[in-house]
């Protein structure tokens, strides 16, 4: 449905899917600063305005236990922010999802496709 799994672009921003058994989407600049205070302002508040927008709408849509957003950039040296919409019996909950493994669970949350089609479009 998405090409490489960019589900919204623009000058400054783009949106993709980061697939997995959690809702999660990764913001990046579209200009590869490596980091948040190089962005210009503009840059800026389009990440914020969209971080902003996913959160309430995972929060609303999926109903998570937590929202987690997470920017290091030490493998991938360009800003970018993971937004993940984590649930209590979720794989590595409580854990980060780059943490230890704490079950074998499948979760039964509403369509992703339809999520990300509903984030294309506020955004």
């Amino acid at each position: 449905m998405y090409d490489d799994n960019i589900i919204y672009k623009n000058e400054f921003i783009y949106v993709e899917i980061h697939h997995s058994q959690i809702p999660w989407l990764k913001i990046f600049t579209t200009t590869p600063y490596k980091e948040f205070s190089e962005c210009d302002t503009n840059t800026k508040q389009e990440i914020l305005r969209a971080l902003e927008i996913i959160e309430k709408q995972m929060l609303e849509y999926f109903k998570p236990t937590k929202i987690n957003i997470a920017s290091f950039g030490n493998y991938l040296p360009h800003v970018h922010f993971h937004i993940m919409a984590r649930f209590e019996n979720d794989d590595y909950f409580p854990e980060s999802m780059w943490g230890i493994k704490q079950r074998e669970n499948k979760l039964e949350l509403g369509s992703f496709e339809i999520f990300f089609a509903n984030i294309s479009k506020l955004l």
